[in-house]
């Protein structure tokens, strides 16, 4: 072969993309990787991020969007978990629900809604960023699974406006993993979804490396015992259903944990099917009952404390099933449960730093937590002085209608919190080209990891 053709064959090659040279979110060895390397990530949870360009005034929204993102992508935020859109309109559980809808009606998509959800894609690849996307709701605020029951005769418009009580809403929601009517019309959703091109970028969903994976629903519980086999049956055959259909990004649950399903060997079974890419846990210490007082700080090294165990019980079981675990939402409420962005935010900080070293430490031995998604992120919105819940028209923040605003959200103006979070991840977004993974990251300030008979005196 002559010098000429054999750097012809070389240039030939050196052309060729390579499968992992592509920018998706893989699964190897236990972890995450982009591109052969391992892909650890502090992220952020920012559901109402494809609303932005589409309410109220919409290039104020797109502004706001793009300003917000450089202010994460500068903090080192490089991970975003998002939802696809509502389902129906109106009140719900007793609370206004998010807007605009993708479905507003059963089997009626208003596909111009899927527009917020493009800019933000091509905005986040833009920025390096990768996207967790959860296609429907165990919960009210954004329609979900109660209105699917809804709308296929299972549960009354009257009692789907009206306040539910907690086992009421339990054998409600229970019903929609065995009505085929449901599961149809979720399927639908997921299928336009997964179908859709990006009117910004031009590309694919199923092509589009800023997505990491698909999640199939923020929070699925089966919510009785008597629904966990419909539950497993549902989460194996829409993994299944997600995976035929788009063979280049992830699939998760979106799980809770244990508490969800009420069962860790049930969380360990619907983990092991071989379409579950990863695993999942949230922690919600208020929602749970691990603190009594409003001040949080005297029983702050309990929260600490049943953290940890958490977060152990459910590394174990990721270790056994040899796939990664994220620790996809935690948080907690602003000293003395304030809302205002003035209030002070030490108690959550120390709490912040601790979830980060259980990240940070399996960071550096590769071990199997791959990330962190505190919820939620704010950004520059605020609260309506003298107004608890959300309104329509309101700014979305980190906190959903049916929760206080401002309660567990991160606003930009935290800076004691945002230097927590800075100190993991050094102020950078890894993700970046050129960017190389790194063994270890930056040290914080206290290397003590914040044990739990410490923390009180962090406030």
């Amino acid at each position: 072969m002559t010098r000429s053709a054999a750097l012809f064959v070389l240039a030939s090659l050196l052309s060729v993309p390579s499968l992992c040279q592509d920018g998706f979110v893989r699964v190897s060895n236990r972890q995450l990787t982009v591109e052969g390397r391992p892909y650890y990530y502090i992220g952020a949870n920012y559901w109402y991020g494809g609303l932005l360009g589409l309410v109220k005034d919409p290039a104020r929204g797109v502004q706001r969007l793009r300003k917000e993102l450089d202010f994460l992508s500068s903090k080192g935020v490089t991970n975003l978990r998002v939802m696809v859109g509502a389902e129906g309109s109106g009140p719900i559980n007793g609370v206004p629900r998010v807007a605009p809808p993708l479905q507003p009606e059963k089997g009626v998509f208003d596909t111009a809604q899927l527009r917020g959800l493009d800019r933000l894609l091509a905005e986040m690849g833009k920025r390096h960023m990768k996207a967790v996307l959860f296609l429907s709701n165990n919960w009210e605020w954004s329609g979900g699974f109660l209105q699917y029951l809804n709308w296929n005769g299972r549960l009354a418009d009257s009692v789907l406006r009206r306040k539910l009580e907690w086992d009421e809403m339990r054998d409600v929601i229970s019903g929609f993993y065995s009505c085929q009517g449901c599961i149809e019309d979720y399927r639908q959703q997921v299928s336009l979804v997964l179908g859709r091109v990006n009117t910004v970028t031009g590309k694919r969903y199923t092509d589009d490396p800023s997505i990491m994976a698909w999640e199939l629903a923020n929070e699925p519980r089966p919510m009785r015992p008597a629904a966990n086999d419909a539950y497993a049956r549902w989460i194996s055959g829409m993994a299944a259903f997600v995976k035929q259909k788009d063979r280049n990004h992830l699939v998760t649950i979106g799980h809770e944990g244990s508490i969800g399903t009420e069962s860790m060997d049930l969380y360990e079974a619907v983990h092991a099917d071989p379409n579950i890419d990863y695993l999942t846990i949230h922690i919600w210490p208020k929602n749970w009952a691990w603190f009594a007082d409003t001040s949080i700080q005297r029983d702050l090294p309990q929260v600490i404390a049943k953290t940890d165990a958490y977060i152990a019980s459910h590394r174990a079981v990721a270790q056994r099933l040899r796939k990664p675990l994220v620790l996809e939402e935690f948080g907690l409420p602003r000293n003395n449960q304030a809302f205002q962005p003035a209030s002070a935010t030490g108690l959550r900080d120390a709490y912040y730093r601790f979830v980060f070293s259980q990240w940070q430490r399996d960071v550096r031995s590769g071990g199997v937590i791959a990330g962190a998604n505190f919820w939620a992120f704010g950004g520059q919105a605020r609260p309506v002085p003298g107004q608890v819940y959300w309104a329509e028209g309101d700014d979305y923040m980190g906190d959903p209608p049916m929760e206080e605003q401002g309660l567990n959200t991160v606003f930009d103006s935290d800076a004691s919190t945002w230097a927590i979070i800075s100190s993991f991840t050094g102020n950078r977004n890894p993700a970046a080209p050129g960017t190389r993974a790194r063994k270890r990251v930056p040290v914080t300030r206290n290397e003590s990891r914040l044990l739990p008979h410490r923390v009180a005196a962090k406030s």
